[in-house]
């Protein structure tokens, strides 16, 4: 019984990415105090509104609508919708924020909300909200990592037609999901995968400058030795008999 005490003293949960898992838990707490406060917090703070046609539209004059861009990543229609996403971010997100580091997924998040948002804002009719484009986003960038000159993953392909054709056929109920927008977010955030180096290549890049820094130091030194330890001339080579000098 002391053993098995002493094993459970001995494991501790690590907030292991804390860029996925604040994002998971602000998604959830939003969802609770939305419920709390009968489904008003979030079609006011984090849903996008529609372009032209649209019953709200997007207006350049109010400030929220800008933040709206960015926010409706965290709004969702009902908890299917948010476990759903959830599923995909909790899984993937943090196989991306090991290779790529907590700062550049969060840029990768910011820029495909962003992406996403103008472009519900510009084109569609209707209002947007969910997390989609960020888990679509997760899903490429993770397959584009095994993804060689000559060769697709199946598993890629069947992941790619599962994923949009769930967002292309989603339920009339759904179709506040903005589903174009998305997955135009989600192509455009996935660029990253082309332009954002992995920690451990950036490691390796600065181990091998260092180490030629530290090659170059080296060889500075070694000729400054090789010019200070040179023997000096005499000055004076002239040798005194009696009281002649040669």
């Amino acid at each position: 019984m002391g053993k098995k005490s002493s094993f459970f003293k001995k494991i501790r949960i690590s907030y292991n990415a804390p860029v996925t898992l604040t994002f998971a838990l602000t998604a959830v707490l939003i969802m609770v105090l939305n419920a709390l406060l009968k489904g008003t917090l979030i079609p006011a703070f984090f849903t996008v509104p529609g372009g032209a046609g649209s019953s709200a539209p997007f207006n350049i004059h109010v400030p929220l609508d800008y933040l709206r861009l960015v926010l409706h990543i965290f709004g969702h229609a009902d908890w299917n919708h948010l476990v759903s996403n959830l599923s995909f971010i909790l899984l993937l997100g943090p196989v991306i924020e090991e290779r790529y580091g907590s700062p550049v997924l969060a840029l990768m998040m910011l820029v495909t909300s962003l992406v996403t948002g103008v472009l519900n804002a510009c084109f569609s009719p209707l209002p947007m909200l969910g997390s989609s484009d960020i888990a679509f986003m997760m899903i490429l960038l993770t397959s584009f990592t095994s993804i060689s000159k000559n060769e697709i993953p199946l598993s890629f392909i069947l992941i790619l037609i599962l994923y949009v054709g769930r967002e292309l056929f989603a339920r009339p109920s759904d179709q506040n999901i903005a589903t174009l927008a998305h997955i135009a977010g989600g192509l455009c955030g996935s660029m990253f995968a082309f332009l954002a180096m992995p920690k451990a290549a950036s490691r390796k890049n600065g181990t091998a400058q260092k180490k030629q820094d530290d090659r170059n130091k080296s060889s500075d030194e070694g000729s400054s030795r090789t010019v200070k330890n040179k023997p000096a001339l005499e000055e004076d080579d002239s040798t005194v008999v009696g009281s002649i000098e040669l």
